[in-house]
């Protein structure tokens, strides 16, 4: 079968440079040319013929290079386009720039400078061309999940197969991957979806409330209990209850939390009945609960229930062909949130992102555009606007360790690794927010309790950093 080739239309007044252009680039790179000796030819044969890069001198008798931008982006404003400069057009180039121009090449230019501009805009032009062809596409697979990757594809897969089914679920990830995006899909694709979809975020209530909030308690139990509560699993039956970070959980309640997937009923406290239950139970953590069994900080018992059915998310950096369709999603959804004109990103800024290790994976994307969104004036946002740091790529956090001993178990070695790197990144977060939890939960995508979480696992200060 043949590969459709990229095509590229090369303008400038000069037949000589354009005929010697064309046997240089032809003899490089595997491509279509076109050529014109004037803007004006150019509009003509653009017209008529595909054309997915156009490369043009931006002084030409008649209409010039700049005009043929604007006249280009009349009808197809993503067509990438290269301006060839002369010296004292340098100026003209960057003005081109700002118009949306793709880039721009000073004459006289070297042979391997000129096919490297041409490659990468050839590459450019199929990454916008994706961009459009994904935001068109309306994502049916399930519906408040977002992408077409091979991995979200399984996902989606999965979730079909375990709405069909009344199994306890335990979903994990990352933070800011989705997991509850998915607990919701497997709810509202399910016999369920009639009943109510419960969340209770564990960390976030404190464990000394938090047996009464999900098992209810009677009057008189304690101190305060002047009348009687239902908790959130009452709340939940005949629908699902969402248990998210269950890693977090106390070990007092996990044994009770076992006796309801076992037994199907809940005691509240104060009580001495047992009320029987119709829910099903969806957990989700981003911790390794194997891990946490063998530290007895998490019951065995427990996991292998919860453990019936496992659902994965994708990190974002395993899954990056998806970021064009996920930032257009989140671009839609902040201008309909703050009720604004909805913006587009530059095709530029959107290879920065392609490029970004996103450690708040899905969610550090979202709030990344929603404060772009809030912070450019323009229609389009061309660069990270101060929040370049979220756009660098990632640090060599382990130029100063010690190589673990290779000769360890797999999982010892990667439990190391991960471990330094933790500490690592919550060195450098808390260093550059001066101790702000707040902002280093902006910056991470991380909840800011399950940060403070994180941060005390490691017995971490964040004052120290204020002090700092």
């Amino acid at each position: 079968m043949d590969i459709p080739k990229d095509v590229l239309l090369i303008v400038d007044d000069e037949t000589d440079l354009l005929s010697g252009l064309r046997r240089t680039l032809l003899a490089e790179i595997l491509c279509d040319i076109h050529t014109a000796s004037s803007a004006e030819e150019a509009l003509r044969l653009l017209s008529k013929e595909p054309v997915d890069l156009v490369l043009t001198d931006i002084r030409m008798p008649g209409m010039d290079g700049l005009s043929l931008l604007r006249e280009i982006h009349k009808k197809d404003p993503k067509l990438s386009i290269i301006f060839m400069t002369g010296y004292g057009t340098i100026a003209a180039a960057v003005s081109a720039i700002r118009e949306g121009a793709y880039d721009f090449i000073p004459k006289p230019f070297k042979t391997e400078t000129l096919i490297h501009v041409i490659r990468k805009g050839f590459e450019h032009n199929r990454l916008i061309r994706e961009n459009i062809r994904l935001s068109r596409m309306v994502c049916t697979s399930v519906p408040g999940l977002i992408g077409q990757s091979a991995p979200m594809r399984s996902i989606y897969e999965k979730i079909r197969m375990l709405a069909r089914t009344d199994v306890s679920v335990l979903i994990s990830g990352e933070t800011g991957t989705g997991k509850e995006l998915a607990a919701r899909a497997i709810h509202e694709n399910s016999p369920r979806r009639g009943g109510p979809l419960i969340t209770v975020n564990c960390p976030a209530i404190p464990e000394s409330m938090l047996e009464s909030e999900l098992f209810g308690y009677t009057r008189g139990a304690f101190t305060g209990a002047v009348k009687d509560r239902a908790g959130y699993f009452v709340a939940a039956e005949g629908g699902s209850l969402f248990l998210d970070e269950i890693g977090d959980l106390p070990l007092s309640l996990q044994a009770k939390l076992l006796r309801v997937l076992q037994e199907k009923e809940i005691q509240p406290l104060g009580s001495d009945r047992s009320k029987k239950l119709d829910v099903r139970i969806i957990a989700a953590t981003h911790q390794n609960l194997e891990k946490k069994i063998e530290d007895n900080t998490f019951r065995a018992d427990l996991f292998y229930r919860l453990n019936v059915a496992t659902i994965t998310m994708p990190a974002l950096r395993e899954i990056r062909e998806d970021i064009p369709l996920l930032t257009e999603h989140f671009l839609e959804k902040t201008a309909c949130l703050l009720k604004m004109e909805k913006k587009r990103i530059s095709p530029l800024l959107l290879e920065e992102f392609m490029a970004a290790q996103w450690p708040g994976n899905a969610r550090e994307l979202e709030n990344t555009l929603q404060g772009l969104c809030v912070m450019t004036a323009e229609k389009e946002i061309k660069k990270a606007a101060g929040n370049t740091s979220l756009l660098q790529k990632c640090p060599d956090f382990f130029s100063d360790f010690n190589c673990p001993d290779m000769d360890l178990p797999y999982q010892q070695i990667k439990e190391e690794v991960l471990s330094r790197f933790t500490r690592k990144y919550l060195d450098h977060l808390l260093k550059k927010t001066s101790g702000n939890i707040s902002q280093a939960a902006r910056l991470s995508g991380i909840q800011r309790q399950s940060l403070q979480k994180i941060i005390r696992r490691y017995r971490m200060d964040a004052e120290s950093y204020r002090a700092g």
